[in-house]
């Protein structure tokens, strides 16, 4: 895969940064969007022009929307470890003890 350059504009600031293909390309693309998107509600609402304070705001607020997903990931990484010990937990009730195992397949027939 070769390297190659490519101008990105953000907040109407071009930059030449270099990619490693196609994808890498769409992928910088998209985060270029997002950025500027960002960048764009900051300066609506701190009604400011100085665009180093509007990058600083908008590098907090995506910061902050990281931190906040990271966070809700590792709540749903202990809710599904606490998922997977009571399953593990029920497995164990339900065929260490042969006789239950067979009652519930006896059930089901």
């Amino acid at each position: 895969m070769k390297d190659r350059i490519i101008e990105i504009e953000v907040y109407g600031q071009k930059y030449k940064i270099r990619v490693k293909g196609e994808d890498d390309e769409k992928y910088i693309s998209h985060l270029t969007s997002y950025l500027d998107q960002k960048m764009r509600e900051i300066a609506v609402k701190s009604k400011s022009a100085d665009t180093v304070k509007i990058a600083v705001l908008a590098a907090l607020n995506i910061a902050d929307e990281y931190f906040v997903s990271q966070n809700r990931l590792d709540q749903l990484d202990e809710v599904l470890a606490n998922m997977e010990k009571g399953l593990e937990n029920l497995e164990d009730h339900l065929f260490k003890n042969g006789s239950i195992h067979k009652k519930v397949e006896q059930a089901v027939k």
